[in-house]
């Protein structure tokens, strides 16, 4: 992996197509579906991330990237803060970041290239598609909107579950298929048992509490690949 910021310039590097901005990337859980379509990934986000698996890591930041190169890539995915979106939030108090989620679709639009971004449920954004762990056989729920920009995506078809979310509710242990991929009571699970839920093996936990599964991004990367493919030809 390049690190760019480190030795290596963004502005002159000669990447491999197609290629893809994964912005506000973390450990890289969309950036591992992403690669596994077909796309050279290039992650940026703020903070250093020394678990970060994709093809190349700009630390800096994510939107000012997104405005410099955005252009310059076939595509890009933005996966800005989710707290002040989430359910917890009314219980642990927002931390400002709700703005960017505005930002970032401002950013990838004016790159004038198909897009992805991705939050959690209750973001105020167009749902081109949810998705669901159980649409790819995981053992977690892990609901997330995915709003799309100059392109379209399938649906997939979103079954019943196959049970409850393992832990503690208000005291009482509930048995089931699923695990809480969140903070660290309830009785969550082990660190094994949290990257299997998920399919990703290189991140700890509190990492792995911030990523989407990689089969979220590989289902919307092989579409958007097609995409970009029919656009060409």
């Amino acid at each position: 992996m390049i690190k760019s910021g480190s030795g290596a310039t963004p502005e002159t590097q000669n990447r491999p197509r197609p290629w893809m901005i994964d912005a506000f990337c973390g450990a890289g859980g969309a950036t591992k579906g992403y690669q596994r379509a077909g796309f050279y990934v290039v992650g940026v986000d703020e903070a250093p991330q020394p678990n970060y698996c994709g093809d190349e890591f700009v630390q800096g930041d994510a939107l000012a990237f997104i405005a410099g190169h955005g252009a310059d890539a076939d595509a890009g995915h933005g996966s800005p803060p989710c707290h002040d979106h989430s359910a917890l939030s009314a219980l642990t108090g927002a931390d400002d970041t709700g703005w960017l989620l505005a930002a970032t679709r401002d950013a990838l639009e004016r790159t004038g290239k198909p897009w992805v971004m991705e939050n959690v449920q209750g973001a105020a954004m167009a749902r081109g598609l949810v998705l669901c762990g159980d649409m790819f056989g995981l053992d977690v729920q892990r609901h997330r909107y995915f709003e799309l920009g100059g392109w379209l995506a399938l649906q997939p078809p979103h079954g019943k579950h196959r049970g409850r979310v393992a832990g503690y509710r208000h005291g009482e242990w509930f048995d089931g298929p699923y695990f809480a991929v969140y903070g660290d009571g309830g009785g969550k699970g082990t660190l094994a048992q949290w990257r299997s839920a998920m399919g990703i093996d290189w991140m700890d936990k509190a990492e792995l509490a911030q990523a989407i599964p990689p089969a979220y991004a590989q289902f919307i990367g092989e579409q958007l690949l097609g995409h970009l493919r029919s656009v060409a030809a």
